[in-house]
């Protein structure tokens, strides 16, 4: 384990030089301290999953709140956490390396930018302006040990182009980031173009339900492994379910099949 903000950007990065590791993504402060229990070497926050913490959409938080949760997060956990930032809130260059500066403080080992623009016309942002805004980031970044995620939404916003995410991304690589991303993309083809796009730089993939393992990615390539918000809606699922049973029918079986008091309770004991 790491105590010093350096010491667990140093072990983030190191991960990133040579092997495939999984990152998952807890929510809140119990979820990164079971996970971290089970032996991961690195959490990531989800935008997802903290926004229904709070009642909250997807992108539905404020800076200040996402500034809060990777506070508290990168405090709760000796791993090192990567941030889900977002689009950096905001749009101009400047204003999200400003941001960045601030998500530094939170004692962060990495953070992730998107280039998802939330407007259903035009979903991502117009590509020079999406380069100079990782560019600005990594500038931000520069000499203070970070991991600088660079992600190209295409495949989640409805612009499921592989060419030109690999455009994008092979960009984004050239302009400071040190690991690139294309959430939704899932062919093992397109996966391997991504690596082979940006190489030697390390690459992340998102398994959602996915039937590939560690094993396969790791074959194709890949460095990192991230679930996102897929541990928030299985959480969700089975809580949905039990509620809805007492709505709908006044009855209680779901709740036999819930975790033993005592063993959750036992999570959470000591200093």
């Amino acid at each position: 384990m790491f105590s010093t903000v350096g010491q667990k950007r140093e072990a983030f990065r190191a991960l990133h030089r040579a092997g495939c590791f999984v990152i998952p993504n807890p929510w809140d402060v119990g979820s990164a301290r079971y996970l971290a229990s089970l032996g991961f070497k690195a959490l990531a926050t989800t935008s997802s999953g903290f926004a229904w913490s709070k009642g909250r959409p997807d992108n539905g938080v404020s800076l200040e709140q996402a500034l809060g949760h990777f506070e508290e997060m990168a405090a709760s956990v000796e791993l090192p956490i990567n941030g889900d930032f977002e689009g950096g809130f905001a749009i101009e260059p400047e204003r999200v390396a400003a941001n960045v500066s601030r998500a530094i403080a939170t004692g962060i080992a990495g953070l992730s930018i998107e280039d998802s623009t939330g407007a259903p016309a035009n979903p991502l942002f117009e590509f020079a302006l999406a380069v100079e805004r990782v560019r600005a980031a990594s500038e931000a970044i520069a000499g203070t040990g970070l991991i600088l995620t660079a992600r190209s939404e295409g495949f989640l916003v409805g612009r499921p182009d592989l060419d030109e995410t690999l455009r994008r991304l092979g960009a984004y690589a050239e302009a400071g980031a040190d690991c690139l991303y294309a959430p939704g993309i899932k062919s093992r083809d397109a996966i391997a173009a991504v690596v082979r796009a940006v190489a030697p730089k390390p690459v992340n993939v998102l398994v959602g339900g996915s039937p590939a393992t560690v094993a396969e990615l790791a074959a194709l390539g890949v460095r990192r492994i991230s679930v996102g918000g897929a541990l928030a809606r299985a959480a969700w699922k089975g809580f949905m379910s039990a509620a809805s049973e007492i709505a709908s029918h006044g009855t209680f079986q779901g709740l036999e099949s819930a975790v033993p008091f005592a063993e959750v309770n036992g999570l959470f004991q000591g200093p």
